[in-house]
């Protein structure tokens, strides 16, 4: 039973949960025996369906909590109210992000903010209020980054840069929280387009820039997060590019 359900017992919270790659690693990790704490802001009617979704799949299983991440003072209530609903927070999935260009003469302060604010800022605030409920469980902080953390996406300087000192948190985080908290990170490549979605012409570029010359699925990211909750143990501080070897 624990082989086929390896995170039993275990609560994972995960920002921006209701939609996309969030929700697909829900799915994978309450597959895995975990109770899922959704996370959302706006997507209430998207959450309350992945809740149900996975509630008929095991009863009491999951929850869903709305929270402004950039109100950086309230983030420990979120991590309290995962905390009053399953007894215990065994991994935190900083998944929430905004994406859009912001090429450079057009940046303004308010795309800045929230930019960083989602991105980095919220991951480090939200890590920081639950850190103490991870210790209790030697728990795990995993944060979705991107392969442009690395290799900057043209007209996305904010983005990218957003991305990159997440990547620095992610090992920084982990230095300072251990040995009792892993932290470690998912770089996507092409496994999910924008929501505004791109020509088929760029597309068929990125993919063409891939090892593999395919898109990836969700899932993909979504078993790798599985593998960091339930078969890693000894790895922390580590960024795993999930890109179809874009990145080389």
């Amino acid at each position: 039973m624990q082989a086929e359900h390896p995170l039993a017992g275990r609560c994972v919270l995960i920002t921006g949960g209701a939609k996309r790659l969030g929700a697909a690693t829900a799915r994978r990790l309450h597959a895995a025996g975990a109770s899922i704490v959704v996370h959302y802001q706006r997507s209430a009617q998207a959450a309350f369906d992945l809740v149900g979704e996975l509630e008929a799949k095991r009863a009491d299983s999951a929850a869903a909590v709305a929270a402004d991440l950039l109100e950086t003072e309230t983030l420990p209530e979120l991590v309290q109210r995962a905390l009053e609903r399953f007894g215990r927070l065994d991994v935190l999935v900083n998944n929430a992000s905004t994406f859009y260009p912001t090429p450079v003469g057009t940046i303004t302060g308010a795309q800045f903010e929230d930019l960083i604010g989602t991105n980095l800022r919220a991951p480090l605030f939200l890590s920081q209020a639950a850190a103490p409920a991870l210790r209790e469980t030697q728990g795990l902080i995993l944060n979705m980054v991107d392969i442009h953390a690395q290799r900057p996406l043209k007209a996305h300087p904010v983005y990218s840069a957003a991305k990159a000192g997440l990547v620095m948190l992610t090992k920084s985080l982990a230095r300072e929280l251990g040995p009792d908290i892993r932290v470690n990170g998912i770089a996507p490549g092409p496994v999910m387009w924008p929501e505004r979605d791109l020509a088929e012409e760029i597309k068929a570029e990125i993919i063409g820039k891939t090892a593999l010359k395919r898109s990836g699925s969700p899932d993909d990211i979504a078993r790798t997060a599985l593998f960091f909750a339930a078969e890693a143990p000894y790895v922390t501080g580590q960024i795993i590019a999930v890109d179809g070897g874009r990145g080389i």
